[in-house]
């Protein structure tokens, strides 16, 4: 990744979740500010990373892909944060992977320069944004996926234009799923359209996404038929460099991806003409979340040799803040955030913890307390949370409670910064997003 000095960004001020600041900060002006969120220093709702969380889980992903002797490349679109793409780089992950040319242009802005986008380029405008990264850095390590013969005449048309040689994959698809190759008829196919412009298109390996199934069996024979498929594509020589890419892996199954991508097949000639470079692309794992990844963590705990022997555990890191803002009948509390500040795609956020700050009229806490199991969020509104509480609950209109989120990615995109926080809930800095 290129040095990029992110203190000097400037700060949106005009948007929500900060607390005062010069309409000229940068954004390393907010370490300077010396916030808290319990002293109410900022305005809420607001979306916090919790930097000690951020760093486990940076250091357990990096763990994990070396134990396996992978390359990782996590998808970008989770965050869309060039902040939090140099930490992952910083802890070794290979490149960043993306869904589109202008989110690949905003990494590369930012200083990537290895990026998979795991998705198929279409349309003239998204590849001139791709023709112009290129040309702007020779050097630039891009490839995006193919899985249709008119793709890739559409492709190999445009970067012939251009003078230029894009670096594509083949992607596999499961039947009834998304995208990707489903037939030796249609892999016969996007083969043959490919050599219709060696001048112009370079196949350089294979992709995959097996996360629209969740069925477990069928996601192993997938993969292991897209290991078959790789192997005899790279016998036949029909790859364009000795180095291979294999890539897989969302954010629930990652492990499995591992053992299956990495499984030496016995059949198999020990002398081969190429090298695999097994690529994960979870992207979730940097903040992770207490819904559907927690759910898959604990399954990989329980299945997945490597997973066991780490003896550690993926942390939720992304919460938001938020104020009581009425106690209208018994047994419901409107909380102050809703579908613009939180994701609730995957399962409403969860209250996690609970503090009541001092007023000239009442004592406060000292400390966040955890917040009871019964006090669920049920419903949200644009700016409204609707959660029940027993008869009983120790709750007042002001009091903050901190939500802990069931799926980063729709979150993510509701912010333009999050602040970054430590055990103590001061405010240490921040990261920006590019939605």
């Amino acid at each position: 990744m290129s040095e990029i000095d992110f203190s000097q960004q400037p700060v949106n001020t005009r948007t929500k979740g900060l607390g005062p600041v010069s309409a000229d900060a940068r954004m390393g002006d907010i370490r300077q500010q010396a916030w808290n969120i319990l002293r109410e220093d900022v305005s809420l709702p607001v979306a916090v990373l919790l930097e000690e969380r951020i760093e486990h889980n940076l250091a357990w992903m990096r763990e994990f892909i070396q134990r396996y002797r992978l390359k990782l490349a996590p998808h970008g679109k989770t965050t869309m944060s060039p902040e939090l793409y140099q930490m992952q780089l910083e802890f070794g992950a290979w490149g960043i992977t993306l869904a589109t040319a202008p989110q690949v242009n905003v990494a590369f802005q930012h200083g990537v320069r290895k990026v998979i986008m795991a998705n198929q380029l279409i349309g003239k405008g998204s590849m001139a944004i791709i023709a112009g990264l290129l040309r702007e850095d020779p050097d630039f390590e891009f490839s995006c996926i193919v899985d249709s013969a008119d793709n890739v005449d559409s492709l190999g048309h445009y970067f012939a234009s251009q003078q230029q040689t894009l670096r594509v994959m083949f992607e596999y698809g499961i039947q009834g799923g998304r995208t990707g190759i489903r037939t030796g008829e249609q892999e016969a196919e996007v083969l043959a359209a490919v050599k219709r412009w060696p001048q112009s298109l370079a196949l350089v390996g294979v992709e995959l996404y097996e996360g629209v199934s969740n069925d477990e069996a069928a996601i192993r024979a997938f993969l292991r038929h897209v290991v078959a498929r790789t192997e005899a594509l790279a016998q036949a020589g029909e790859f364009s460099e000795p180095q291979v890419m294999l890539t897989g892996a969302g954010s629930a199954w990652f492990d499995v991806v591992a053992e299956e991508l990495t499984r030496e097949d016995p059949h198999l000639d020990n002398e081969k003409r190429y090298q695999l470079d097994v690529i994960l692309r979870s992207g979730c794992y940097v903040t992770h979340d207490v819904g559907a990844y927690q759910a898959a963590l604990e399954r990989m705990q329980t299945s997945n040799p490597v997973a066991r022997e780490m003896n550690s555990s993926l942390q939720p890191a992304l919460q938001v803040w938020a104020a009581v803002q009425s106690l209208p009948e018994t047994g419901r509390a409107i909380i102050a955030f809703g579908k613009r500040d939180a994701g609730y795609d995957a399962g409403y956020p969860k209250a996690a913890g609970h503090f009541r700050p001092r007023s000239a009229t009442q004592a406060g806490y000292t400390t966040v307390v955890p917040a009871p199991d019964d006090w669920k969020v049920y419903a949200m509104m644009d700016q409204h949370s609707f959660m029940s509480v027993p008869e009983n609950a120790d709750l007042k209109v002001g009091d903050m409670l901190v939500f802990d989120i069931c799926h980063p990615c729709l979150t993510f995109d509701k912010w333009r910064q999050l602040l970054l926080v430590n055990e103590q809930w001061d405010v240490t800095g921040a990261v920006t997003t590019w939605f």
